[in-house]
């Protein structure tokens, strides 16, 4: 009987809630609304309320679809966290198009990237996208781009249709991506990116192109794997002109994550294929004792990390909202 009453007062509470988030409501109950609900997805209890509440859900997609800050925003992160719950996206993946006039919101961005996790529910995504894609990549141009940007890009390139999208060489997509290997200010957008690069190397047919002067894709992958540490006149010449006499400050990429990424797709691209010209001795350069040591700390160090933590899918990339 208790539980039966909870349940009740649970439903009245999400439907009064709703209520208050539509357009009848004044301006100050729809923020006051907007903030309960944000706050109430910073629990995973308070998500599993709302993604289980179809009612309030629509409420919430139509305040978050509303341009502006505000409560629409409040709606949009509260949507965000909300989209880390399987069962919400049922639901909110058929209300995009209400809100993809909104990208590159940066909430916005993370709810896309979660709804894209899984390759099935990417495709979904990259259909509703449609010409919305360029905006995503406009975004990049942006003096400070949305972080949530890097896992919603690295998503979308688990599946072929994505990577097209990244490779087509009519809109220089990669290119805008390159920049991003060494990015300081959000390791979550450099991570994404880096991410999306080495998934767009699983595709051979483009190997020629990248490694070409089009695009020049192998100094970008290995300039963040680079440390400041000095080797002999002869081991420098045989690398790549970017990575020669490098600064004393020089710091190489501090994620273990992204350093896997990168060593993956310079695998991908050089030891699957034939070097391009003046890249033949790329692996034979000598790498000195205690930093190969410290590099092996490190991949040990990682590979227990990664015996402790859940299986994740691979190619895809996660997104947590502010939990607020």
């Amino acid at each position: 009987m208790a539980a039966a009453t909870a349940e009740q007062e649970q439903e009245e509470a999400a439907a009064a809630l709703a209520a208050l988030l539509g357009p009848a409501a004044g301006g100050a109950a729809r923020a006051g609304a907007a903030g309960a609900a944000l706050s109430l997805s910073g629990s995973a209890a308070g998500r599993r309320l709302l993604a289980g509440r179809p009612a309030l859900l629509a409420a919430l997609l139509r305040l978050a679809a509303e341009p502006g800050p505000g409560p629409a925003r409040a709606a949009r992160c509260c949507l965000l966290n909300v989209s880390a719950e399987p069962a919400a996206r049922g639901a909110l993946l058929p209300a995009l198009p209400s809100l993809l006039p909104l990208l590159p919101d940066g909430p916005l961005c993370g709810l896309l990237a979660n709804l894209s996790r899984e390759r099935g529910a990417a495709r979904a995504v990259l259909r509703a996208l449609g010409p919305r894609w360029d905006a995503l990549l406009q975004a990049l141009a942006r003096p400070r781009p949305p972080p949530e940007l890097g896992p919603l890009l690295c998503n979308l390139s688990q599946v072929p249709e994505g990577r097209r999208g990244l490779l087509d060489r009519s809109r220089c997509s990669v290119q805008r991506l390159l920049p991003f290997t060494q990015y300081r200010d959000s390791a979550e957008l450099r991570r994404g990116i880096v991410g999306a690069l080495r998934n767009c190397c699983f595709e051979h047919e483009h190997h020629e192109w990248l490694l070409s002067e089009a695009v020049d894709i192998l100094p970008f992958l290995l300039l963040p794997l680079a440390g400041p540490e000095e080797l002999p006149q002869e081991d420098m010449e045989r690398l790549p002109p970017d990575l020669q006499y490098l600064p004393p400050d020089k710091q190489r990429e501090e994620e273990p994550d992204i350093r896997r990424m990168l060593l993956e797709a310079v695998m991908l691209v050089v030891i699957g294929d034939e070097p391009p010209p003046g890249m033949e001795n790329l692996l034979e350069v000598t790498i000195p004792p205690d930093v190969e040591q410290q590099l092996q700390c490190q991949d040990r160090e990682e590979e227990e990390q990664r015996w402790w933590e859940p299986e994740q899918e691979p190619e895809g990339s996660s997104h947590e909202g502010p939990s607020r």
